[in-house]
């Protein structure tokens, strides 16, 4: 694993706070629906409860800012690096688009096809950060997994709804 100089621990908790600020921006779109629409909603039998998404997400986003982290540390003056961090911006902002249009604006359709350019998002900051740090490429795998998963969750809710 690469070395870690002292002098990088502003940079290691600014890398980590960033994507734990938008994951909270998220989830004050989520919150208010979770007890009142998302319950209302039909979800196949293999859903997740949903006390599993707050450690979860909380977890990925913690590893997002780690490899966040891997790749700053490389240095902005870099282009690979400028385009790897501007690549992981987007879909940081698709993340809490996501929660904004599902949740927030309740709408279903809305979502999937949001949840369809966040995985790219995140396929390309995988494959960005790997190719400057490869520990960095791979914290982020746990990451597009979930939002496999959710993909499929977020379809079968449509499914099921419409």
């Amino acid at each position: 694993m690469e070395s870690f100089k002292k002098s990088e621990i502003l940079k290691l908790v600014v890398s980590i706070l960033i994507p734990l600020i938008a994951g909270f921006i998220g989830s004050i779109a989520t919150f208010s629906s979770i007890p009142t629409w998302y319950a209302s909603l039909v979800k196949p039998a293999w859903a997740p409860p949903n006390w599993v998404f707050a450690p979860v997400w909380t977890t990925l986003f913690i590893l997002m800012g780690i490899a966040l982290f891997l790749v700053w540390r490389q240095g902005l003056w870099r282009k690979d690096v400028k385009i790897a961090v501007s690549i992981f911006a987007v879909q940081l902002v698709l993340n809490v688009l996501w929660s904004i249009i599902f949740f927030g604006l309740q709408s279903l359709l809305g979502g999937l096809i949001e949840i369809v350019f966040l995985w790219i998002a995140i396929l390309a900051t995988i494959i960005t950060f790997y190719r400057i740090s490869k520990p960095a490429g791979i914290l982020l795998l746990p990451y597009i997994i979930w939002v496999t998963i959710a993909s499929y969750l977020t379809y079968t809710v449509y499914i099921l709804n419409i």
